[in-house]
């Protein structure tokens, strides 16, 4: 007799296999939502960011605009100025050589020069120093919207540094 030797295939233990797929299946799952997570994460702080910075720009501009109109409106004023001097002017010396038309002698067409000579430089004087005033005025008002903008650019970029 020969004797056959039944081959015996171990037991299979299904249950084992089905536990083990079940947890790899929700390791899998669990790293697909926290990468899905954190690509959320990201590109909700990517759009933020980028809408800050379009925020920013959009202000910057709004504030060169606002700056050129005030030196528009400030160097307006100042030729205003100026030409209200120069009429002036003009009118002080039509006076003069009316007043010079009436001198009887030397002596009072010297007078009458001299007191204009004082007059006309006092008078430039003190519109040197008010166009001075008004130009001085203008930087300051000019400068002050990009000043500003700076000011707000340069805290919300150390924002992120110093969190």
């Amino acid at each position: 007799m020969t004797a056959t030797a039944k081959k015996v295939t171990p037991a299979i233990d299904t249950k084992k296999i089905e536990e083990a797929v079940a947890a790899g299946k929700q390791t899998v799952e669990q790293a697909v939502a926290t990468t899905k997570e954190q690509v959320e994460k990201a590109s909700a702080a990517a759009l933020k960011g980028y809408d800050e910075f379009a925020t920013l720009n959009k202000d910057a501009m709004d504030a060169y605009v606002k700056a050129g109109n005030v030196f528009a409106k400030g160097m307006e004023d100042l030729g205003k100025s100026v030409f209200a001097f120069a009429q002036t002017q003009a009118e002080a010396n039509v006076a003069a050589a009316k007043t010079l038309m009436t001198a009887k002698t030397l002596n009072d067409v010297v007078e009458i020069q001299s007191d204009l000579a004082r007059s006309q430089f006092d008078a430039l004087v003190a519109e040197g120093t008010k166009v001075s005033e008004i130009s001085l005025k203008i930087a300051n008002e000019t400068v002050e919207p990009i000043q500003a903008q700076m000011n707000v650019f340069v805290e919300k970029a150390m924002k992120p540094i110093a969190a």
